[in-house]
């Protein structure tokens, strides 16, 4: 039976994890077989089972999967524990065995690509669900200071600073506490409530000159977040595509023994990304 492999989410047809692992394949030659599934929540767990029937060998798992693929898996990574969501999977036999390389994939473009120096940088961390479970432990690991998580759930942003079981590190803050939390040295979206054009209302006290404002997102999703930072002079403004390369070649190393360059697929995609903004 043929190895197959691919991503789940729903939506999903705008993904580029299908270019970016045929990419893999071409540089590492390797016969990459990589699709894009779109499974809702309610389907998630019959698509992943008949996905895995036909041979399915691993898969990427996005928004809003990963909390329920950490669920379906028989073992996890101690970061996919930590995290309590999945964005990798491995076949292991009958079952499935799960990791999580987003925190990987982000602090490797941060500190590789971008250059930003992570340590002791005082944290805003806005959201609580998939995305910030990723990379809340890996941002900790990189030695940044206090991380401070708000959501619009009260519930989950408690939840994950359980998870993360780091008292007086970690802080739980609510939307209507940001005004009164004063700058950050660097503040990650992690949340998909600008994918629909509408940003909360941020106050611009979040932002000072040294602020590295980063959004978990790619091309349209990542444009109000990032605009905002800019128009109240954040230092640097970066979206999530050098993330999404770096966590897909985590992936692709897991499931096939190599690890890909990244450079040249970035170059590619930031170019193609770059033209886009500039026609519009």
């Amino acid at each position: 039976m043929s190895r197959h492999y691919g991503v789940f989410g729903h939506p999903v047809a705008h993904s580029l994890s299908p270019r970016i692992h045929a990419e893999f394949g071409r540089q590492t030659g390797i016969a990459v077989d990589y699709a894009a599934i779109d499974a809702t929540p309610e389907q998630f767990t019959d698509a992943l089972a008949a996905f895995a029937d036909k041979g399915g060998a691993g898969a990427n798992i996005t928004l809003p999967l990963k909390q329920a693929a950490f669920a379906l898996c028989d073992d996890v990574t101690e970061r996919a524990r930590r995290a309590g969501a999945v964005n990798t999977l491995v076949r292991n036999g009958d079952t499935w065995h799960g990791d999580n390389t987003d925190g990987a994939g982000l602090v490797r473009d941060l500190t590789g690509r971008h250059a930003l120096d992570l340590r002791a940088r005082r944290t805003l961390l806005i959201g609580a669900g998939g995305g910030a479970r990723g990379v809340a432990p890996t941002l900790l690991e990189a030695g940044i200071g206090d991380l401070f998580i708000v959501n619009r759930t009260p519930e989950r942003t408690d939840a994950l600073v359980d998870i993360l079981g780091e008292p007086g590190r970690v802080h739980p803050r609510y939307l209507n506490d940001l005004a009164g939390l004063g700058e950050f040295d660097l503040s990650v979206n992690a949340t998909s409530a600008t994918r629909d054009g509408r940003l909360p209302a941020f106050p611009a006290s979040l932002v000072g000159r040294r602020t590295a404002a980063v959004d978990l997102s790619y091309g349209e999703a990542a444009i109000p977040f990032l605009s905002w930072a800019r128009a109240h002079g954040s230092h640097d403004a970066i979206d999530g595509l050098g993330m999404l390369v770096e966590q897909a070649a985590e992936s692709f190393a897991r499931w096939h023994g190599v690890r890909p360059d990244t450079d040249s697929i970035y170059g590619e995609l930031r170019a193609r990304h770059n033209a886009l903004v500039t026609a519009d």
